[in-house]
């Protein structure tokens, strides 16, 4: 099935094809089960053919789990526990990083396309990466999460702007206090654009992005994460080795 897998992920429309594919090829098993069930069951809750809803892709030997959306939330909250700041401003980071941080912190959440969540401690706000509605050198604890890598693609309904994401760095310095810490997170490996998608940044051009920012901690999830993990104060050979890498950096402003 991997040899498989590696071919179809070199066509065009590979994931497409693959789950199509896969779904295919699992679904004799979801009829056998479907007749096993059938034989034991003692009409508690019977199968009814109108109510069928086939799950093909869930048994595997180990649980699935999307890497960088599973690392660089979980390592950002390790960050802001360590800062304890008495508010955190989260911008368009996914939503559940934001829900979760705020059963410990107070959280401002805002989004181009704001979330209709209500939980206590978390505000879900409408805003716009390219003008943050705070006074320059004003935010204590602010992160941007895999999210600058999609500003001006049109991706979202925003405008086509190919600095877009310039922009948007610099607004994230500019509302960060001195002496402030910004999280932020994007692909990382060899630069390239897939439109409309993300863009992919190299170690070199994050760390030029964010001049007259200190580096407190880069970390990554790697291609390979499967076999290394989650990497802690990874090196700038290991974020220029990858291809689609999960960049995680701590900054604090210095001037």
């Amino acid at each position: 099935m991997e040899k498989i897998k590696k071919i179809i992920l070199k066509v065009p429309f590979s994931i497409f094809i693959y789950r199509t594919l896969k779904k295919t090829i699992n679904f004799p098993g979801y009829i056998r089960d479907i007749i096993v069930y059938s034989s034991k069951q003692k009409n508690r809750f019977p199968i009814r053919w109108t109510s069928l809803l086939p799950y093909l892709e869930d048994k595997t030997p180990r649980t699935n789990f999307e890497p960088h959306y599973i690392y660089h939330p979980a390592w950002a909250m390790r960050v802001i526990s360590k800062i304890n700041p008495t508010k955190h401003i989260d911008i368009s980071s996914t939503i559940s990083f934001g829900a979760a941080l705020s059963a410990f912190i107070p959280v401002d959440f805002y989004d181009y396309r704001p979330a209709e969540i209500n939980l206590s401690n978390l505000n879900s706000l409408k805003g716009d990466l390219l003008s943050l509605p705070f006074k320059d050198n004003s935010v204590e604890s602010i992160s941007c999460m895999h999210t600058v890598e999609h500003v001006g693609l049109g991706r979202y309904g925003d405008p086509i702007d190919p600095d877009g994401d310039i922009k948007a760095i610099n607004e994230l310095k500019r509302v960060t206090k001195v002496g402030g810490n910004l999280i932020f997170v994007s692909p990382i490996g060899k630069p390239k654009l897939e439109f409309n998608a993300h863009r992919i940044y190299s170690y070199d051009q994050v760390i030029k992005y964010f001049e007259g920012m200190q580096m407190v901690e880069f970390s990554l999830v790697p291609d390979d994460y499967r076999k290394r993990g989650f990497i802690i104060n990874a090196s700038k050979t290991d974020a220029d080795s990858q291809t689609w890498g999960c960049g995680c950096f701590w900054f604090k402003k210095i001037k």
